[in-house]
């Protein structure tokens, strides 16, 4: 079967420019990596029945401590290099990147070693202008900041 996520590409308009927000991997595998290494947040579904909104929302809500329960707009979907397809909304909001809460995992570090250490899934959040965005985004996932432009969600408030 093939891998599966969901997730959601927040806009907010900071002046008069739009801003997405954006967040980078936790862990020891992407620690150095900024450019290329961002995503929205998203995650796999967790049953085959899943429907992909609810999906969205619970892995969001995992990976950053907030909630966000308003209105989702089907973004796309997009197939990254690794295979997996994300299935992406987008939503106005905004949050407090300073108060970010995500789960974590655990994994043997460094390996071989026989530890086992923990890592947050996602280290950081931040609001980035487009042309920002593009350069730390994934490579599979541009199209949705194109997409989002296009669709000129980003000038609704």
């Amino acid at each position: 079967m093939a891998r599966l996520s969901a997730g959601i590409l927040f806009h907010r308009r900071q002046g008069s420019a739009p801003e997405v927000l954006l967040v980078h991997p936790g862990g020891p595998f992407w620690a150095r990596r900024d450019e290329g290494a961002w995503s929205i947040p998203k995650g796999e579904f967790v049953e085959a029945e899943e429907d992909a909104e609810s999906a969205a929302r619970r892995e969001f809500t995992e990976e950053t401590g907030w909630r966000y329960d308003g209105p989702l707009r089907p973004l796309g979907r997009v197939k990254q290099a690794g295979g997996k397809t994300v299935v992406a909304f987008a939503a106005v909001a905004d949050f407090d990147t300073a108060a970010l809460a995500s789960n974590s995992f655990e994994m043997e570090w460094p390996p071989r070693s026989g530890r086992m250490q923990t890592f947050p899934e996602i280290d950081r959040a931040g609001w980035f202008s487009l042309d920002q965005a593009r350069r730390l985004i994934l490579a599979g996932q541009r199209p949705l900041l194109d997409a989002l432009a296009d669709a000129g969600a980003h000038d609704r408030r």
